[in-house]
This record gives structure tokens, sequence and C-alpha cells, in this order.
């Protein structure tokens, strides 16, 4: 996993597409997603933390280009 369309491809295969139209929220809003897949045990330790990465990683660098 290495971009952000890689983690709405995982959330994809479960079922999740998420789009509220403002990025920030969206990024948010799937990094709860996958959060609730890694307590359910659908996705496993290393997916769960660089998906985890990535979207925090992009959440500040939108963040910070405001």
């Amino acid at each position: 996993m290495k971009t952000i369309y890689d983690i709405q491809q995982l959330l994809k295969k479960f079922g999740t597409i998420i789009y509220i139209g403002d990025r920030i929220a969206d990024l948010e809003m799937m990094e709860d997603e996958v959060k609730e897949l890694y307590q359910s045990q659908c996705i496993g330790t290393q997916d769960y933390q660089m998906a985890i990465l990535l979207l925090r990683q992009e959440a500040t660098r939108l963040r910070e280009a405001k």
C-alpha cells in the first residue's frame, strides 16, 4: 500500500466508498473506516499501520497548504 488510491481500493473491497466533497473530511472518514476494519480483524497490522500513516500524512499536507 503506497497511495491514498490503494487505501480507497482496500475500502472498496469491503463495500465502502467515501466521498464527502471535502478532501480532509474524506481522509478522516477513511481513517475511521480503516480503524474499524482493523478492530474487526479484517485487515492485518501492516496494512493498518501503513494506511493510517498515509492518511495522516496527506491530511497534514493539505492542512499546511491552506
